[in-house]
């Protein structure tokens, strides 16, 4: 992947609804070329899908926590059951104190607690921290530009 690939993707994280006549334009390319590069960047997996950037709180989401999980076994084989929950939106197995720490959104602290109780319902999970956003700066995408 060269510097024109990264610009491509940072343009396409900005807004992937972008023609690729102005792709193109942006980082010299025709729009031909800006297309092909693009379907390669897809068939190589490193856009792995487009969709749209909604806000969470519009639709019911405004209580965003952090659970940290503990457990009593090996979580690896898990994933499934976390993704059952539809309010986790994450959930990665970590090194530290935890075992696996899951982003959640809910529309209430009440909800919340519903999730917390179902994470019961996972094999081998003993205990759950939640730790809840007030307020969030930002969030941000990889960026490919970081990497140059």
């Amino acid at each position: 992947m060269d510097h024109i690939d990264r610009q491509l993707l940072a343009r396409l994280q900005e807004d992937a609804t972008e023609s690729y006549a102005a792709l193109g334009q942006a980082v010299g390319l025709s729009a031909g070329a800006a297309h092909e590069r693009v379907r390669k960047l897809r068939e190589r997996g490193v856009i792995r899908r487009t969709a749209a950037d909604v806000d969470p709180a519009a639709i019911g989401g405004a209580v965003l926590a952090y659970v940290s999980i503990d457990s009593t076994a090996w979580m690896g084989d898990s994933g499934d059951q976390f993704a059952a929950i539809p309010e986790i939106v994450e959930a990665h197995i970590i090194a530290g104190s935890a075992t696996v720490l899951a982003k959640v959104r809910t529309a209430t602290t009440e909800q919340l607690q519903d999730v917390l109780r179902r994470l019961y319902t996972v094999d081998g999970v003993s205990k759950t921290q939640a730790t809840v956003v007030l307020e969030t700066f930002f969030e941000r995408p990889v960026s490919p530009l970081v990497a140059e």
